[in-house]
């Protein structure tokens, strides 16, 4: 049962869904994720890249982030998504869900003029393998000039940044977490 940890929405419980393109984050990663940033949550933007049911998303408004974007492709899966939302009371003036393929996504939110303090990633591990989801974030300038990236992988699979600077990696157990930001200027 995923729950949330900390913050005004604690101790609530989140609706899970079977499906093979879904996979939590687990409780120790997530926990590990919002302690290394405690202080950097609250009153941020915050894109939950590939959000899933919500976990990382919904830990975030919880522990203070001002508006969140969730981008999330399976259908079946937004719909637990809006449930965990409305379950909770979460008011829709902070946040909103696309549904719909990432990189599409990301170039909409773009368009649409959103900046993110915080962007955390937890793709499909196998889009690891042939395609780097910080390439539209670099391409379509959605991440502040201080803002940061967090992306969790397997251990198994090397991951090259190239567009971003990974300044901190957290092993936890089989997962990593790779910390990045933007490249200082004229580096």
């Amino acid at each position: 049962m995923l729950r949330i940890y900390s913050g005004l929405y604690k101790g609530r419980k989140l609706k899970t869904v079977t499906h093979p393109d879904v996979r939590p984050t687990t409780a120790k990663v997530k926990l590990s994720f919002f302690d290394t940033l405690q202080n950097d949550i609250r009153e941020t933007i915050f894109l939950d890249g590939f959000g899933g049911v919500g976990n990382i998303g919904i830990e975030a408004l919880s522990r203070g982030a001002e508006y969140v974007v969730f981008i999330e492709m399976v259908g079946e899966v937004v719909k637990v998504l809006r449930h965990n939302l409305d379950k909770i009371g979460i008011s829709s003036d902070h946040y909103r869900i696309i549904r719909g393929d990432y990189n599409r996504s990301v170039i909409q939110l773009a368009a649409d003029g959103y900046k993110f303090d915080i962007i955390f990633l937890d793709p499909p591990y196998q889009i690891l393998e042939y395609a780097n989801p910080l390439k539209v974030i670099y391409k379509r300038d959605i991440l502040r000039d201080d803002g940061i990236i967090v992306l969790e992988r397997p251990d198994r699979i090397r991951f090259d940044a190239k567009y971003f600077e990974c300044y901190k990696s957290q092993r936890l157990g089989r997962k990593v977490l790779d910390y990045f930001r933007p490249f200082p200027k004229g580096a």
